[in-house]
C-alpha cells in the first residue's frame, strides 16, 4: 500500500536519498528502483536544476528530467522531491507532481529569492525543506522559514547541509553542529534532517557523520546515491551506491530520544543536578575572573597601557592547552572557551578605559 506524503513526513528516522543530478531517464529509474529494493527510503530525490559556483559545470538536465521523477515515483511507490529556487522551478515542479520540494542553500542566503519561491508557494498544500545558507547565519535561516511559512506552507522542514568556513579542510562544509542545535532548539516543531553527504564530501566518513546526526537527535538523513557514484556527473566523491546506502543504514545505531523508565529518569536527574550545581560554580568562578580583569583594566588605563597583551594572551593560551590535555579536554574546546573568556574580558576592560 502507496504511502501518503502525510504519513511519510510523520517517519522518523525519515530517509531521504538518490542522485544529486538526474543525468539521464535510465540512471533516474535505476537508482529509483534500486533504492526502493532495499526498502529503507522513504523519498526519491534529484537535483533537476543544480546551482553551480562557476559557469562550466554542469547545471542540471532542467524540466525534462521531471517526467523521469514522475515515472520513478509511479514504479517505486515512493513520493520524490527536488530543489527549486525560482517561482518558475516551483510551478513546473509542482505541474509533475513533486510531493515535496527543497530549497537549496545558495537560495537561503537571498532573501529577495527565497521570497520568490514562497510568492509561488501561495495558495499550495505541499511540504517544504530549507536549507541552511552557506554561510553561517541562523537568522537567514530562520528568515527563509518565516517568509514560506507566511506563504501558507504548514508543513516546513530544516536541513542541515553544513557551511562554508574558511579554514576548514576536514569536511566539504563544516557541520558546525551547535549552530544546528541552537536552530533546533529555536524551531523545536520542524523537521531536522541532516545531509551527511555534503557536509563530508567524501564517501569515507558518511557513516560517522549520520551517526553523529542520529546521536545528536537529528529527524532523519538526505543521502546522495548514484548508480555509478564515480562517473556521476556532480559530486562524485560523495555519493554511493544504493545498495551501500542499504548497508549504511543497517550499520547506524538509531538513539531513541526519551525511555519509560523511572530508573533512567532518576539517574539522569542526579547527574543533571551535579551538572547544575557545577554550572553555578563556573559562573561565579567567571564572574570573579572578570572582577579582577576589571582591577588590571584600571591598572592599564592609569599608565595608559594597551587593553590587549598579545605575549600575555599567547602565555594563557599555551599554560591551558598542556593543561587540558592532562585534564581530556580538546584543544578545539580550549580554543573556544578561552577566546570567549577573552573577549568578555576585553569589555569589562573596555568599559573600564572608557569610562
Amino acid at each position: 500500500m502507496r504511502e501518503t506524503v502525510q504519513q511519510v513526513w510523520k517517519k522518523r528516522p525519515m530517509i531521504i536519498s538518490g542522485p544529486c543530478s538526474a543525468e539521464t531517464e535510465e540512471q533516474v529509474l535505476e537508482t529509483a528502483t534500486r533504492l526502493a529494493k532495499t526498502g529503507k527510503v522513504d523519498i526519491l530525490r534529484a537535483g533537476i536544476w543544480k546551482p553551480r559556483t562557476r559557469p562550466g559545470s554542469f547545471e542540471g538536465i532542467g524540466t525534462k528530467g521531471l517526467p523521469w521523477m514522475q515515472q520513478a515515483k509511479k514504479i517505486t511507490g515512493l513520493p520524490v522531491t527536488v530543489e527549486v529556487a525560482t517561482a518558475k522551478q516551483v510551478e513546473d515542479a509542482l505541474t509533475f507532481d513533486v510531493d515535496v520540494l527543497w530549497i537549496g542553500a545558495r537560495t537561503t542566503v537571498n532573501p529577495f529569492s527565497v521570497q520568490d519561491v514562497a510568492d509561488a508557494l501561495r495558495g499550495v498544500d505541499v511540504p517544504v525543506l530549507i536549507k541552511n545558507p552557506i554561510n553561517p547565519d541562523l537568522e537567514l535561516w530562520t528568515g527563509a522559514v518565516e517568509r514560506v511559512a507566511k506563504a501558507g506552507i504548514k508543513q516546513i522542514g530544516l536541513i542541515h547541509r553544513g557551511f562554508s568556513s574558511y579554514g576548514n579542510t576536514e569536511y566539504r562544509n563544516a557541520p558546525m553542529w551547535h549552530l544546528a542545535i541552537e536552530m533546533k532548539r529555536r524551531n523545536p516543531e520542524l523537521l531536522m534532517i541532516n545531509d551527511p553527504s555534503h557536509i563530508s564530501g567524501r564517501r569515507d566518513i558518511l557513516l560517522d557523520v549520520a551517526q553523529k546526526a542520529i546521536d545528536l537527535d537529528m529527524d532523519g538523513l538526505i543521502i546522495e546515491s548514484h548508480i555509478d557514484p564515480d562517473k556521476a556527473w556532480s559530486d562524485a566523491k560523495q555519493q554511493i551506491t544504493p545498495e551501500r546506502l542499504g548497508e549504511m543504514i543497517g550499520q547506524i545505531v538509531w538513539r531513541k530520544e526519551d525511555i519509560n523508565s523511572e530508573e533512567f529518569h532518576a539517574a539522569l536527574e542526579k547527574l543533571r543536578q551535579q551538572i547544575n550545581h557545577l554550572d553555578d560554580e563556573l559562573m561565579q568562578i567567571l564572574s570573579q575572573r572578570m572582577s579582577i580583569a576589571e582591577k588590571i583594566g584600571e591598572y592599564k588605563k592609569n599608565n595608559n597601557i594597551t587593553i590587549l597583551q598579545t605575549n600575555r594572551w599567547n602565555e594563557i593560551l599555551e599554560r591551558a592547552f598542556k593543561k587540558g590535555e592532562k585534564l581530556n579536554l580538546s584543544k578545539e574546546f580550549i580554543t573556544k572557551y578561552f577566546d570567549a573568556v577573552h573577549m568578555e574580558s576585553i569589555n569589562h576592560q573596555n568599559k573600564i578605559m572608557n569610562s
